[in-house]
């Protein structure tokens, strides 16, 4: 399945940008992609996904879901007829602007945006893709480091194996409706003082479907679709980390009417650690060292990721001093390598002292000149008083 663009980045706005300023952008472009006018192979298309970014983006509730989920949040929320629904009348609006005939697919001329998308009013449903599902997977810092297959449950729905979507009892099929001959709509004409009108509605027989079920699946009661919960294996890779989407095609919901399904989307939470924290690839632990070891140097034993390691303290080191783990990071997700561990020290000063003890202290004070240099501080700071 091909990538969807990103809807700001085809209507050319900034994710912040306002819904006037979102609907000026639709407006340039419908303008320069209307087929009525612009006559390229590709056109068209381009006109349906410039309309359908800004019927998402034009509508508040969708235009949010977008932000926070991407097209996860659309696809498994709304079918492509709910998606324009609701911005029609205005989108209507916009193309009449534009002066001349205006329409397109009879827009304009007694037909609806439906007609561009859906071929005659968007009623009548074929086989369509199911919708994407989205699941959300909580992991350890340990497994972005390694990678993991997780075996995950998921709810869906799947097209029903006895009657393979279609809705009828096996060995039956549904028939065309005698009352819109599988349009999916009915016409009437209406006669008044201003002349002769036709009136286009929903087919009331088969409720806009153009066919009708006269023997349905007892498995799946004609609706085509049945709910089951599915065990599917996941591979996570490593260096994953939160807010990374990982794509699973065809494991999504069944398709309606015999379509394909629509894909699963896992997106992946890392949980807090106890004592390492995550900085892109690196991680950062926080090792606490005597004063002792500190000015005299040492060589202490750290957790890591995969194990432990030694790290040589050298004489002298202060505190906050950070030193790095060469490769005892998160593996990059995109390129080759993986990042470091950096260790932050934390100098422990002993709190509690026995005489001798201090006694060792005063005489180190006295043998590195602190004494004397604390007197000489203070009389310079009594000469400024």
């Amino acid at each position: 399945m091909a990538t969807k663009r990103d809807y700001y980045e085809i209507l050319g706005v900034d994710k912040k940008a306002a819904a006037d300023a979102i609907k000026t952008a639709y407006r340039k472009l419908a303008m320069q992609y209307h087929p009525d006018r612009n006559k390229a192979a590709d056109a068209e298309e381009k006109f349906k996904e410039i309309s359908e970014a800004y019927a998402v983006l034009s509508d508040q509730n969708k235009r949010q879901q977008y932000d926070q989920f991407g097209h996860a949040g659309i696809d498994t929320r709304y079918t492509q007829e709910d998606i324009f629904r609701g911005a029609a009348p205005d989108i209507e609006d916009i193309l009449r602007g534009f002066g001349g005939g205006g329409g397109f697919g009879g827009f304009g001329r007694g037909g609806s945006i439906f007609d561009i998308f859906f071929g005659g009013g968007g009623q009548r449903e074929g086989p369509r893709r199911g919708s994407d599902i989205l699941y959300e997977l909580s992991i350890n810092l340990e497994d972005t480091a390694t990678g993991k297959s997780v075996e995950l449950e998921v709810p869906r729905t799947e097209t029903c194996d006895a009657c393979r979507g279609s809705g009828a009892k096996p060995g039956t099929s549904p028939k065309t409706c005698p009352s819109c001959r599988g349009s999916g709509q009915v016409s009437r004409a209406q006669n008044t003082p201003f002349g002769r009108f036709m009136t286009t509605s929903t087919c009331g027989t088969c409720r806009g479907q153009g066919q009708i079920i006269e023997s349905p699946c007892t498995t799946c009661h004609g609706s085509g679709t049945v709910q089951r919960r599915r065990k599917l294996e996941v591979k996570i890779p490593p260096g994953v980390d939160t807010g990374s989407r990982l794509r699973v095609g065809g494991e999504g919901e069944g398709g309606g009417k015999g379509g394909p399904p629509g894909d699963l989307y896992v997106e992946v939470h890392v949980m807090p650690h106890s004592i390492f924290t995550r900085s892109e690839d690196d991680i950062i632990l926080e090792a606490t060292i005597s004063f002792t070891q500190a000015a005299l140097g040492d060589e202490i034993i750290v957790p890591t990721l995969d194990g432990k390691a030694k790290m040589k303290i050298p004489p002298g080191t202060q505190n906050g001093q950070v030193f790095r783990l060469r490769g005892k990071g998160i593996p990059s997700l995109h390129i080759s390598g993986k990042g470091d561990q950096l260790v932050k020290i934390k100098v422990e000063v002993p709190t509690k002292l026995t005489e001798r003890q201090k006694q060792l202290l005063h005489e180190f004070a006295e043998a590195s000149g602190e004494k004397a240099r604390s007197k000489g501080i203070f009389e310079k700071v009594r000469e400024h008083i």
